[in-house]
C-alpha cells in the first residue's frame, strides 16, 4: 500500500515537489500522506494531524488540573469563610427588641 503526496507551497512559499509514501529510507509503516496544505509528510495513522508527539499536551492537562484544583480549594475556603462570618453575625445579634423611645399607647 502506498499514497501520493502532491506538490505544495510551504510556509516560506517554496514549492515542494510531490512524493510517494513510504519514502525511501523512511519508516516502512508510514504509508499515508498526512499534513496540511503547507506541510505534508508520510505517517502511519491516516487521522494524524501533526508530525510530532503530543506528550506536551499531557503536561498542559496536568497543569490545568492543578490550577483548577487550587482555584476550587480557594473558592471552597471563601464560601466557608462567608458562611462562618454570616453565622457569627446572626448569632451575636441582641435577641431583645431595642427601645425606640416612642410609645404607641394613648
Amino acid at each position: 500500500m502506498s499514497a501520493e503526496c502532491s506538490s505544495y507551497l510551504n510556509a516560506d512559499k517554496v514549492l515542494v515537489s510531490g512524493f510517494s509514501c513510504p519514502r525511501t529510507g523512511g519508516d516502512a509503516r508510514a504509508v499515508y500522506c498526512c499534513g496540511f496544505q503547507d506541510v505534508k509528510y508520510c505517517c502511519d495513522d491516516p487521522h494524524s494531524f501533526f508530525p510530532y508527539e503530543h506528550s506536551y499536551m499531557w503536561w498542559l492537562s496536568v497543569g490545568a488540573l492543578v490550577g483548577l484544583s487550587i482555584a476550587a480549594v480557594v473558592l471552597f475556603a471563601f464560601i466557608i469563610t462567608v458562611c462562618v462570618l454570616c453565622y457569627l453575625f446572626i448569632s451575636t445579634k441582641p435577641r431583645s427588641k431595642l427601645d425606640t423611645g416612642l410609645s404607641l399607647q394613648m
